[in-house]
């Protein structure tokens, strides 16, 4: 999970979170884990922040920021949120809290694109989705904010091309 930071200004990630849903939510529209960054960290302007397993290809491990455990196995939704467990706001979210997808959702017109592939935002998405995963992911690849490609893809790892042509 590789977040980017498309400011002028490092943003320190106390005070943020990544929230996920497991399998499905729990509770329609609700996460179910709270995960926090580790204390003191921070993502430099126009740097992204890599959160690994544990158990990662050994090609991803140099690039991590933090680890974490649970990580998606496609039908698990996470969030970036800014605020605290009882009063947040989603910043940007791949999948939902929401129902069980199944194996994953479809992103770009790919079935099942969450699983056993790599997702990149394209270079002309300039800010998350505030939780509204469907656009997001659009129907084909033209209206999707994504690129699909195959699994194990670590082209894009450790960098993120922002256009901010227009």
């Amino acid at each position: 999970l590789e977040i980017y930071n498309n400011s002028d200004d490092s943003i320190n990630l106390c005070g943020y979170a990544f929230p996920n849903s497991n399998n499905g939510a729990t509770v329609d529209g609700e996460y179910d884990y709270w995960n926090t960054f580790d204390t003191n960290e921070s993502v430099a302007a126009g740097d992204v922040y890599v959160i690994c397993h544990g158990s990662s290809d050994e090609l991803i491990q140099p690039e991590c920021d933090q680890y974490h455990t649970y990580l998606s196995n496609g039908d698990d939704g996470f969030c970036l949120v800014v605020g605290t467990e009882d009063d947040y706001a989603i910043l940007d979210c791949i999948g939902t809290w929401g129902e069980d997808p199944g194996d994953g959702w479809d992103v770009a017109g790919i079935s099942n694109g969450t699983k056993d592939h790599t997702l990149v935002r394209k270079s002309t998405v300039l800010s998350g989705n505030y939780g509204n995963w469907n656009l997001s992911a659009g129907t084909n690849e033209a209206d999707s904010e994504w690129l699909v490609y195959d699994q194990n893809t670590w082209d894009y790892l450790g960098y993120h091309t922002s256009d901010n042509s227009g």
